[in-house]
């Protein structure tokens, strides 16, 4: 029963039982690249049943990145959407790759879920370990309110634009300002709702009202 078991193992191995020799080549299912090793040149082992792997062999062209997002932002990502990422290692290089999962799990102490992108690895430049930062891109419309820039005032270390009330009242709304659009727009982030209105320009009815 050993012999017939030693036998099998062997040919798992690979090796030819007619032709027994000292020396085994065992090959790898598959072509990759070595992530981890448990054992060196000249290393005995016993038994592959109860010993760790003595190598793990990856296809690192195609990888996985896992971000966290935010549970505010969470809406925001779909399954499928594109996304760009650029690594801390070369800033300059831009790949891109698209949502694979989204954690039904929160992080209890970030708040956050982790999100897999799936993308290739041209020239292996990804390595396990590395740092990246994602960029989304949603595939679903987010409307988003846009004023004129001059219809945001700066004070006091924050964003205000004046809302009317009605009749001949204003009110100063605290609001988070975005980028920069063309045609002289400006996209507000929070704080207003797409259609409202607001004041075109804020510092002149600012210094108008003699507000500081």
């Amino acid at each position: 029963m050993d012999v017939r078991t030693a036998k099998q193992h062997i040919a798992v191995l690979g090796a030819d039982i007619s032709k027994p020799s000292p020396l085994i080549s065992i090959r790898a299912p598959i072509s990759g690249s070595i992530v981890e090793q448990n054992v060196t040149s000249g290393t005995g082992v016993r038994s592959l049943d109860n010993s760790p792997n003595l190598f793990t062999i990856a296809d690192l062209s195609q990888v996985w990145v896992l971000c966290d997002v935010y549970e505010n932002d969470l809406h925001r990502v779909r399954v499928g959407d594109p996304a760009e990422v650029r690594l801390n290692a070369f800033p300059g290089r831009v790949l891109t790759g698209r949502v694979g999962t989204i954690s039904t799990v929160l992080d209890s102490t970030t708040r956050a879920a982790k999100v897999r992108l799936e993308l290739g690895n041209p020239g292996g430049l990804m390595r396990a370990g590395m740092f990246a930062t994602a960029i989304f891109r949603s595939r679903t419309e987010h409307p988003q309110p846009t004023v004129p820039t001059t219809a945001i005032l700066r004070l006091h270390d924050k964003d205000w634009v004046f809302v009317p009330q009605g009749g001949k009242r204003f009110r100063r709304l605290e609001v988070q300002a975005g980028p920069v659009a063309s045609g002289g727009f400006q996209v507000v982030l929070s704080g207003l709702t797409p259609g409202g209105k607001v004041v075109a320009n804020a510092l002149q009815f600012a210094s108008a009202a003699g507000m500081e």
